[in-house]
């Protein structure tokens, strides 16, 4: 099956499912299924890693964080009976 005739049955299902709905809700289903596309069509900022570069604000130096958080490791060697 080609991926045309898969998009023709599915448009299908969606018409004999939707057939019966009043014509306001039908109106309703059109309205926002054209907001949808308008909102959808515009283009989506992507974020780069290379953008957050000096995002991190802080008080303290690169070697003071990694100082602090090499501080607060807590090792438990304790292992579990089965």
């Amino acid at each position: 099956m080609k991926t045309g005739d898969t998009n023709i049955n599915l448009v299908n299902s969606y018409y004999m499912l939707l057939k019966n709905l009043s014509p306001n809700i039908k109106l309703e289903l059109i309205a926002r299924l054209s907001e949808s596309l308008k909102t959808t069509s515009k283009a989506k900022k992507e974020v780069s890693l290379s953008s957050l570069y000096g995002s991190w604000v802080s008080e303290e130096s690169a070697d003071e964080l990694v100082d602090e958080l090499r501080k607060a490791r807590n090792f438990n060697r304790k292992r579990e009976e089965l």
